[in-house]
């Protein structure tokens, strides 16, 4: 097939100035090349115009946002590790004067599922479990809510850990939990949450 004019790009599939094929967007005889399909000034083919991105606009923050922001940027570095240690004292507080272990065994069930349902929940028992290890006797604490139980030193440390390091930047070790543990552990107290409600021995003792 006979070659392009001179001083013109070839079209796609056709020969070029030495009968070799060369398709669209290859470098024409004085050097460069230039995309298919676009006319330059010219009358070559020109560059392709790409689309320009749009800005990235932030959101400007409310009011209540505005003063969250604020009153965290005056506080002091112990004010947020404070604050968690008081709402970790009104629980502790709150079990220690309610005694949630004479409850009237007629009162109606705090628990909406308990009430609804007569089944204990992930979490029934933990109150009764906190105020016998508050009392010492963590027997009976286990007897009402063995996970709660073994994951509450845990759960201290790490408390003890951030909040040191937050508002005295100490540096105590932290318990480092691999994705497995915490899976083992999520799917350990599934299995508990459900066998504490089965009717057959030795899982009744479990029911609180």
């Amino acid at each position: 097939m006979p070659a392009a004019p001179s001083g013109h790009p070839p079209a796609p599939g056709h020969a070029g100035p030495h009968g070799h094929a060369e398709p669209y967007g290859h470098a024409e005889p004085y050097g460069h090349a230039e995309p298919y399909g676009h006319a330059a000034s010219d009358g070559h083919a020109g560059p392709v115009a790409w689309p320009v991105g749009v800005a990235y606009q932030p959101v400007e923050p409310d009011r209540f946002t505005r003063l969250v922001l604020r009153l965290h940027a005056r506080a002091p570095r112990w004010a947020v590790p404070l604050a968690a240690l008081g709402c970790v004292g009104l629980g502790v507080t709150y079990a220690l004067i309610s005694d949630p272990t004479q409850s009237d065994p007629d009162a109606r069930p705090t628990c909406l599922l308990k009430l609804t349902t007569g089944l204990d929940c992930p979490g029934c028992g933990g109150t009764r479990a906190l105020w016998f290890v508050l009392h010492g006797d963590l027997p009976a604490a286990a007897r009402h809510h063995f996970l709660f139980v073994f994951a509450l030193p845990f759960l201290a440390w790490l408390f003890v850990a951030w909040a040191g390091n937050r508002a005295f930047g100490w540096r105590l070790p932290e318990p480092q939990f691999s994705p497995k543990v915490l899976g083992g552990f999520l799917a350990a107290w599934a299995v508990f949450s459900v066998v504490r409600n089965l009717p057959w021995a030795p899982f009744p003792s479990l029911y609180v």
